[in-house]
Formats: C-alpha cells, sequence, structure tokens
C-alpha cells in the first residue's frame, strides 16, 4: 500500500515545477515510509510513496513501461488479489515482465486492454496511469471505495492523490469551504456524500468510478454497479457457497512478503477472519498467526450495557485466543492519551471524523504496526449481511439514513445565523435519491426491498464512512489494513439475498452465523453483535471536555463563526449528554460529540480553512 499524486496540465508545459510534486510527496511520507519517486513530462508530473508489502526492490513506483514508441507511467496504491491469473493472460499474449509484483501486471494490463483493464483485476486499488504518447491520464478506484482517491481540476491542472492534504499543497487548491461544505459536514458528517471532498476546490473519485482526461476535457464513468436479480440458490447451497466464498477470499487477502496479522475483537467478522487466517500460515507452514485486539484503560470497571454494546469484547477475545493458539497482543490503551490523540486522527483524515472511535484506531494501528504491516480486520460484514440493529428494525419506507437519527438535533450546536442550514431536507434528498438508483425487482416483497435499500445504502456509504476511517488511521501508521468482507463478489451475492435468508432466524447475520457454524466456537456465532469498542471511562469525558473549554474561552478559535457558544457550554456541563441521540451511528454519543467538536475546531486552525458562507 502506498500513497500517490500527480498533475497534470495539457496546455502549460509543467516540467520545471517538479519543487510543487516534491512538496506535495513528501505529505503521504506516512503512507508510504520506505521509498519515493517523482516522473516528469512536459505535460504530467507523477510522484509515489511507498509501504513495500510484495516485491520490495522490484515494485519501486512511479513505475514506466515501454512497448515501442509507446510509454506509460503508474503510481498504485492497492492490492490485487487476483495477480498471476492476469499475469499468465498477459504473457499468453506476448509480454514479458521485470519485476513479481502487482504493480507492472496493473500497468501492462491497462497497456493492452485500455479502460476494460478493470473488468480483468480483482482488489482494493487507487491508481492513476499516463500515457505520454497519447497525452492521456486514467484514474480509477476500487468497486468498493476502499482505498481513496481525490482530485481537482482548476485553472487547467489536474490534480490528484490520495489524501486531501495533498491537494492543498499545490497553488491552485484553495481550502476554501463553502456553505455546501458545511452543510456535508453538519448534516452527514463524518460521512459524506458520494464524490465529495469538503473543500469547494475538491472532489473525491466515486468508487466503481474512473476519470479519464485529455485534450477533450474530463470523462468521469461508473464502471460496476450492483446488480438486482433473484436469489435462486436454496439454503444450504447459500450457506456452503457463503462459507466457501469467504475462505477464498481471506486466504488471498494473505498475499504478502512482509508480516501479516489479524484485529481480533471477539466478534463473529473478526473471528472469522482470524480462524481461515490462522489455518492457513498453519497450513502453509509460515508461522503462527499473530492478533490484536484493543481495550481501555479501567474500562471493565465503567461499562454499562446498551442496545448498540450489549457486551463487552475481553472474554470472548479470550475464547478465540484459546481456540485458536495465536500469538496475541492486547493493546490497553490511556484515557488522556486517546484524548490528546484526536489531533493526530483528524490529521491523518484531513477532515473531522469519529472522534475517539478514530483516534483510538490510530492508536491501536500505531501499537500494531510495530510487530507487522499488513492487518486482516472484519469491516464490511455488518453492510454486506445485515449485522445493524437497524436492518432488523420494520420500516414502511425509508425516509432516512439509518444512522442519521440525530439530524433534529444536530442545528442546535449552530449559530444562529447557520441554523437556517436545511440539515433535515439535505439528508432525506441525498437519501432519497440513492434510493432511487436501486433498479427494482418484478414481484420482490415488501420486506425484501425494504432490506435492499438498507443493504444498499449501507454498502454505499457505510461501508465508505468506515473504510475511509480504517485506511486514513492504519496507513498513517505504515500499516496495510485489508477488509475481506468487502469482496466485489461476496457483495454481489449477499445483496440479492432474501430477508428470510440474510436474517435467518430473525438475527442480525444470521445467514452469515450459520454459514460458518462449526468453524469457529459457538460462544462466538451466537453473540449479539457489539460494535467497535470504545471507551466509557468519565475520566476521557472530563479531558475532552476541558480541551472544549479551552477552545471556547480562546477568542481566535475558529470554530467560534459556526458553533452556538451557549450549547457548547451546555455540552460540557452535562458530559454532552444534553445531546439526546448519537450524533452519528451507534459509538459517537456525549462525550464523542465533544470531541467532534474539539476535531471540527482543530481542522479548521490546522488546515487554514475558509468560510465562504
Amino acid at each position: 500500500m502506498c500513497g500517490i499524486v500527480g498533475w497534470s496540465n495539457l496546455k502549460n508545459n509543467i516540467r520545471d515545477y517538479s519543487d510543487i510534486m516534491e512538496e506535495m510527496i513528501d505529505t503521504l511520507k506516512l503512507r508510504g515510509p520506505d521509498s519515493g519517486g517523482l516522473k516528469i513530462y512536459n505535460h504530467a508530473l507523477i510522484g509515489h510513496r511507498r509501504l513495500a508489502i510484495v516485491d520490495p526492490t522490484g515494485g519501486l513506483q512511479p513505475m514506466t513501461k515501454k512497448i515501442g514508441n509507446r510509454e506509460y507511467t503508474i503510481c498504485y496504491n492497492g492490492e490485487l488479489y487476483n495477480t498471476e491469473e492476469v499475469r499468465k493472460e498477459l504473457l499468453d499474449r506476448g509480454y514479458t515482465f521485470d519485476s513479481y509484483g502487482d504493480t507492472e501486471v496493473l500497468l501492462t494490463s491497462y497497456i493492452e486492454f485500455g479502460r476494460d483493464c478493470i473488468n480483468h483485476i480483482n482488489g482494493i486499488f487507487a491508481f492513476g496511469i499516463w500515457d505520454e504518447y497519447n497525452q492521456e491520464l486514467f484514474l480509477c478506484r476500487d468497486p468498493l471505495g476502499i482505498k481513496p482517491l481525490f482530485y481537482s481540476y482548476k485553472d487547467n491542472n489536474l490534480v490528484f492523490a490520495s489524501e486531501i492534504k495533498t491537494l492543498l499543497k499545490h497553488p491552485s487548491v484553495d481550502s476554501v469551504v463553502d456553505k455546501d461544505g458545511l452543510l456535508e459536514l453538519m448534516s452527514l458528517g463524518p460521512a459524506r456524500t458520494l464524490g465529495s471532498g469538503i473543500f469547494k476546490d475538491i472532489k473525491e473519485v466515486e468508487p466503481a468510478n474512473y476519470l479519464f482526461f485529455n485534450k477533450r476535457g474530463i470523462t468521469l464513468k461508473e464502471y460496476w454497479k450492483l446488480e438486482v436479480k433473484e436469489h435462486d440458490d436454496d439454503l444450504e447451497k447459500t450457506k456452503k457457497y457463503v462459507r466457501d466464498l469467504l475462505v477464498e477470499v481471506i486466504e488471498n487477502q494473505l498475499v504478502s512478503d512482509v508480516p501479516v496479522c489479524t484485529f481480533l475483537s471477539g466478534g463473529l467478522d473478526s473471528s472469522i477472519v482470524s480462524k481461515v487466517a490462522f489455518d492457513k500460515l498453519k497450513n502453509d507452514k509460515v508461522g503462527t498467526l499473530s492478533t490484536f485486539s484493543i481495550d481501555y484503560k479501567d474500562n471493565n470497571k465503567y461499562f454499562k450495557k446498551n442496545l448498540f454494546q450489549p457486551n463487552s469484547d475481553s472474554d470472548y477475545v479470550g475464547i478465540m485466543v484459546n481456540f485458536l493458539g495465536s500469538n496475541h497482543h492486547n493493546v490497553i490503551l490511556d484515557n488522556i492519551d486517546l484524548a490528546h490523540a484526536l489531533d493526530e486522527a483528524t490529521m491523518a483524515a484531513d477532515l473531522p471524523g469519529m472522534a475517539d472511535i478514530d483516534s483510538s484506531l490510530y492508536l491501536f494501528s500505531k501499537e500494531v504496526s510495530k510487530y507487522a504491516k499488513v492487518a486482516l480486520s472484519g469491516e464490511g460484514a455488518d453492510e454486506v449481511f445485515g449485522g445493524y440493529p437497524w436492518f432488523t428494525r420494520e420500516y414502511d419506507s425509508i425516509e432516512i439514513f439509518p444512522w442519521s437519527q440525530s439530524i433534529e438535533y444536530r442545528k442546535n450546536i449552530l449559530k444562529d445565523e447557520l441554523k437556517s442550514l436545511p440539515i433535515e431536507e439535505y439528508v432525506k434528498t441525498i437519501c432519497r435519491d440513492s434510493i432511487n438508483k436501486i433498479p427494482k425487482l418484478a414481484g420482490e416483497s415488501h420486506d425484501d426491498r425494504i432490506l435492499r435499500e438498507l443493504s444498499y445504502l449501507n454498502i454505499k456509504y457505510q461501508m465508505g464512512t468506515l473504510g475511509n476511517r480504517k485506511d486514513r488511521m492504519t496507513m498513517s501508521n505504515g500499516l496495510e489494513g485489508r477488509v475481506p468482507f468487502a469482496d466485489k463478489k461476496l457483495v454481489q451475492y449477499a445483496f440479492n439475498l432474501p430477508k428470510e435468508m440474510k436474517l435467518l432466524s430473525g438475527r442480525e447475520k444470521g445467514l452469515l452465523r450459520e454459514a460458518v457454524r462449526g468453524l469457529i466456537p459457538d460462544e462466538i456465532i451466537d453473540r449479539k453483535k457489539s460494535p467497535y469498542p470504545k471507551t466509557h471511562n468519565p475520566q476521557y469525558t472530563k479531558e475532552v471536555s476541558k480541551m472544549l473549554q479551552n477552545i471556547l474561552d480562546d477568542k481566535t478559535s475558529p470554530i467560534r463563526q459556526i458553533i452556538d457558544y451557549d450549547f457548547a457550554r451546555k455540552m460540557i456541563e452535562t458530559g454532552g449528554s444534553v445531546f439526546k441521540k448519537p450524533w452519528y451511528g451507534q459509538l459517537m454519543t456525549g462525550p464523542q460529540i465533544i470531541a467532534y467538536l474539539i476535531q471540527m475546531n482543530n481542522w479548521m486552525k490546522f488546515y487554514n480553512v475558509k468560510l465562504d458562507i
């Protein structure tokens, strides 16, 4: 995994601006600590920072390949899981290779197939390819948006990068946030509308899209979408297919020349990944799998179960570690460190995020990276197989994202002159427009239609939000995160499962549970879903409250431009409980909302955000 950056201007010669590109490349050193490079053309500059996972010497980038009088250069962030299959196809067509990694295979695939190369590859990726002969740039992002890809087009300059901070180093890209950007933050945040980069000058290539840039301009195209069709397999065949495909996907994602580990929470999803990975490493005589879990200092004293967190992880982690015999590491985070890592998490994400849900993953990844460079985890299973509480609710229709239950309260945080922002209308419009894109299946029952809509929203939005978080927090620590449940083939198959199968026995992830029965202990399979663990220690609430108070007391704090001072004070006084519902999803309650405001302020400060509202 790596960081990519590029700049193309087809009207002006930019060869002499390599100093600007070097500054942009430097912003990606945390994503790619091992090496960096720059390829210079008259009308394109292609840069790269590398985290070496496969073929450390042969996979250096940017990589250039010449075929006759034609020259192509690639910068690539990702991993192909069918590298050898594609390599063989290209060898059969007469191509040769100088390396054994996937970068040259991907570049050669583009040389042979052009834009159709995306139908030959399977993996997680964001890449740019410059065709010097035709003076064309091709950018592409993986089907489910696991790898990030932002861009800006202004003053004839097309600039692209893995991260927003990189684009902001370019002189044509300004840190202006207009009313639309503020509306995104205050209505959907930490989620974003597909394609939004929050900043006025910045957009994101949407999942399953490519961008083509030449003298005729920019072309954006969706190359893959979820297909709606009848599910014809019976229950037993479905369970077997899901289990077999899961094992295949997880095993494929273990490819690496550096140590691989798994995140293990004791939940269903991470336990499946850990079990398959453990068995594969053992059978291949590679060694014993290292597993990592996260907890917080004194959390056992303060944990209180609720609808979203019915139990704590520690007992179930112990069950799985004993079952596997893995080399296990339990990472205990300090609550004061957690609060003060909010800034590092914000800088990693380039945007206000999920508060300490971000900073905890940041600190956790920092510790894991001391032992491994690749980590597999269970993200995506809840979106694909119906794991959240909102999947088992009854709906007449879906009017709003199920994780956006606080929108009627969000205006309370804003200054009086901003309370007119159409927060509720905006969220409902985005949700409705998304649902309207889903093809209808003739004869489908009401329950199956609702489940399909929920699945679509979760795959398109919730998976993207959590995937962004995973990528930024891990990659900022030189750790490559892989998410086997976000496999295109698996997602497509599960998308068409009827409610009676997907929610088998009326349970969240009911089908998945039964598909892996016998693979992992029943205690894990039958455990009620519990989300990513967060701190319950009042020490954390006290610390973030003090931090926010310091921000409010400073009259130069940028957040004072947008928030209601008195309401923010009430947030501090009540530990956030004055805000009645989670800000986002299941976990962002009182202290996390206080932390979100801290992230918002420091993001505006660090990025010199200029409000144009």
